[in-house]
Formats: C-alpha cells, sequence, structure tokens
C-alpha cells in the first residue's frame, strides 16, 4: 500500500489491470454459463427457428453449418415452431450464399419449402440477426430459437435482444468441435468477442 501511494501510476495501472481482468472474467463466465444450458429444454414452442450461417462450399455446408441446420430441422420436427430462417451472406468467390445453401439442405432433408426461408443477407453474427430481426417484424413474429454453436449463445441472445428479437439459445453439439478440447479456441474467442460487443456494441 505504501509503495501504491507513492508511486500513483503504478496505482493507477493496477487498477486498471484488475477491472480488466475483472471483465474478461465476467465474459468468460457468462459465455461458459450459456454455451451449457439449452433453452429448448424450458419452452415447448417459439415463433421461429434462425440459424446463424457458417461456411459453406459450392452450395454444400461444411460440417460446422451442418450440424446446426441438423439441430434446426429437429427443432422443426419436434414442432418447436412454425418457421426456419437460415441466415449468411456470400464470400468474395462464393456462387451461392450460406442462407441459400442451409436452406437447400433442409428442403433436401425432407422440411416444407414454404417454411424455409433463406435471408442472404450480412457478413457478420450481428448484420444477419439484423436481418432476421427485420423479416420477423414483418410477420408479427416476436420469439425465435437462435441456433448456432455453443459458445455464441451468450452474445448472439444479447444481440438479439437489442434487435428486438425474444431470442432463447439451443445450440448444436453434432457440429465439427465435438470434445471440450476442440471448442476451448471457440470458447477463448468468444470471451473476447461477448466482451467487445458489450463495450462497442456491434
Amino acid at each position: 500500500m505504501r509503495l501504491l501511494r507513492r508511486h500513483p501510476v503504478v496505482a493507477v495501472v493496477s487498477i486498471l489491470v484488475v477491472i480488466v481482468l475483472g471483465a474478461v472474467a465476467f465474459s468468460a463466465v457468462t459465455v461458459w454459463r450459456e454455451a451449457h444450458h439449452d433453452d429448448a429444454s424450458d419452452l415447448d414452442r417459439v415463433d421461429a427457428i434462425v440459424v446463424l450461417g457458417a461456411a459453406q462450399y459450392d452450395g454444400v455446408p461444411s460440417p460446422v453449418f451442418e450440424g446446426r441446420l441438423d439441430h434446426a430441422a429437429l427443432l422443426f420436427e419436434q414442432d418447436r415452431a412454425g418457421v426456419v430462417f437460415v441466415l449468411g451472406a456470400k464470400q468474395p468467390g462464393d456462387r451461392t450464399t450460406e442462407a441459400e445453401a442451409g436452406r437447400d439442405y433442409l428442403v433436401a432433408e425432407g422440411l416444407p419449402s414454404a417454411s424455409v426461408v433463406a435471408l442472404p443477407e450480412g457478413h457478420t453474427s450481428y448484420t444477419s440477426l439484423r436481418a432476421a430481426a427485420r423479416e420477423m417484424r414483418e410477420r408479427d413474429l416476436l420469439s425465435a430459437f437462435l441456433v448456432s454453436d455453443p459458445w455464441h449463445n451468450a452474445r448472439i441472445q444479447r444481440m438479439a435482444a437489442d434487435l428486438g428479437i425474444e431470442g432463447f439459445a439451443s445450440a448444436t453439439w453434432t457440429s465439427a468441435a465435438r470434445t471440450e478440447e476442440a471448442r476451448i479456441p471457440g470458447y477463448a474467442r468468444e470471451t473476447i468477442a461477448f466482451l467487445y460487443y458489450l463495450l462497442a456494441g456491434s
């Protein structure tokens, strides 16, 4: 304490370090906690299922994307919602969008084409969810299961709430990252991404 009084710069830096570490710890705990809870276990039905896009290769969903789509199909087949929105634009050089590739996959899996809507907008989770929020408002839909990978749950729920969607996370555990060790990089990235969103809001 005597050292901190003699050196105010050290005191300020020490306080800032504590604040930063506390913020990172809060973000990490929130991401971990939300990743391990499936809101679909608490709710029988919502208005829509919203699938966050992921990589696709010439119209073929990547294993990560396929896991999300399979989970959305399961929710739909359980009559947990009446419509599925698949999100995601195209990357440079792509011939199709994530949304269209996802929609084609779900229809090929047997979902009614009229019940699966591609929203090929947005290169980030926020801009994709913004497109979903606009479409849901136009259809007078309020609530949705948000389908992504587990470590995304906290951030996409916060984004959805900020955009006017009553969002409930129901993540897939069957994508490419099947073990806790494989998921650690995802948790680490989302800890920073969630904290950044809280601070920057985009």
